[in-house]
This record gives C-alpha cells, structure tokens and sequence, in this order.
C-alpha cells in the first residue's frame, strides 16, 4: 500500500496546527500571562501565549506539520516496497 503525500501532509498540518491552536486557547483559559515565554516560543519566533499568537502559532505548525507530513510519507513509500 503506497500512501498519497499530498493527503498526508494536509492531515498531518490540520493536526499539528490545531493542537498548538488549541493548547494556546487552553493557556489562555488557564490564566498564564499573554506573552509568557513557552517551550512553543522557543520553537516558533513570533508565538506568544495570546489569541494573536494562536493563530500565528497555529499557522507555523500547519507548515511544520506539512513538512512531516510529506517526509513521513515519502519515506514510508521509499521504505515500503510492493511486489
């Protein structure tokens, strides 16, 4: 079974991208203060805790999780080989 790419690299953006979306919304909640530093600052330049920053940090794991996506893929179908 060989896997499409281009699927794989969406899907793996959409879940990427929400979770860091998602897990800001969550800190927010929670109370930590906008523009505290974060393991995902250090990741992401332009990331603060903030719903400015969700969406910028959302953005910027969409492309990360495209990238994973697409290699995580290549690599299975270059490893994976049907007779």
């Amino acid at each position: 079974m060989r896997l499409n790419i281009r699927s794989y690299s969406i899907a793996f953006g959409i879940v990427f991208g929400g979770y860091v979306f998602m897990l800001t919304w969550w800190l927010i909640v929670r109370g930590y203060y906008v523009g505290e530093q974060t393991f995902i600052g250090a990741v992401y330049p332009f990331y603060t805790v903030s719903p400015a920053g969700s969406i910028i940090g959302g953005l910027m794991a969409f492309a990360d999780g495209m990238i994973c996506g697409a290699l995580f893929a290549w690599l299975y179908n270059k490893l994976n080989k049907e007779k």
